[in-house]
């Protein structure tokens, strides 16, 4: 049996990261996408060593010429394109809504929310072609709860629900899935910048009193992406330390 492909996009720090180990080492083969061309090439070199046949593409996610070339070139390289994973984000600028502005608001809904559509635009044509395919996108649990401070990323992130639940619905019929997995507070250096480098408090909220790794999203990604999976479309998958039953 061939091997299935997965494109990661944000697949440089983090989360995205993370999700590339867990496929590799599951067998897939991993296309990893970001926009520092020095750190993606460490990466596929890091995931070659664990013997996955992976490759680094640079792309933008908020230009559609880049994200058409990405998934282009992932379908000419690997032949086709199984499980794709839109993990690309920003925080944006926190802080009260009476501090934004329409850059801060742009900045954020171009990476965050445009970065998805554009994404899952490309990536349906493919797998719609094939009749099968796995979509996962990363939200957060600020995308079902909001909070103080953070009025635009979590309005980014509500958006990126919303269009998840829509789009599974357009295309369930065409065997391809399309769900979301929203983390809670998880020790990455997006969380260092938006709380300050002050994780602690986060922490101590939480009923496990501990963040999360992203390894432990990561294991959750690979479920939703997996056959297990199957019978999941337009599911929010919170994946939080016991946050939302808080």
């Amino acid at each position: 049996m061939t091997a299935p492909v997965v494109l990661i996009t944000g697949a440089l720090t983090g989360i995205g990261r993370a999700a590339a180990f867990a496929f590799a080492r599951d067998g897939y083969k991993v296309v990893v996408s970001g926009r520092r061309d020095d750190a993606g090439t460490a990466l596929a070199g890091e995931l070659q060593a664990l013997g996955a046949e992976a490759e680094f593409i640079r792309s933008d996610v908020r230009h559609d010429d880049d994200v058409r070339d990405l998934v282009d070139r992932t379908v000419s390289r690997f032949g086709r394109l199984d499980v794709a994973v839109n993990n690309a984000g920003t925080e944006g600028t926190p802080g009260p809504i009476t501090a934004q502005t329409a850059e801060s608001y742009a900045a954020t809904f171009e990476t965050n929310v445009l970065g998805t559509i554009l994404s899952m635009k490309h990536e349906l044509r493919v797998m719609q072609a094939q009749g099968s395919g796995a979509i996962v996108n990363i939200s957060s649990t600020y995308g079902h709860r909001g909070a103080g401070g953070a009025s635009v990323y979590a309005a980014s992130k509500h958006a990126v629900e919303g269009l998840t639940k829509s789009v599974a619905m357009e295309v369930a019929a065409s065997g391809v899935r399309v769900n979301a997995v929203a983390p809670g507070p998880v020790a990455t250096g997006m969380l260092d910048r938006f709380t300050g480098g002050d994780t602690g408090k986060m922490a101590a909220g939480l009923p496990l009193k501990r963040l999360g790794t992203p390894d432990e999203i990561a294991a959750a990604i690979l479920f939703a992406a997996s056959p297990a999976a199957s019978f999941m479309t337009g599911d929010i998958l919170s994946v939080d330390g016991g946050k939302a039953a808080g």
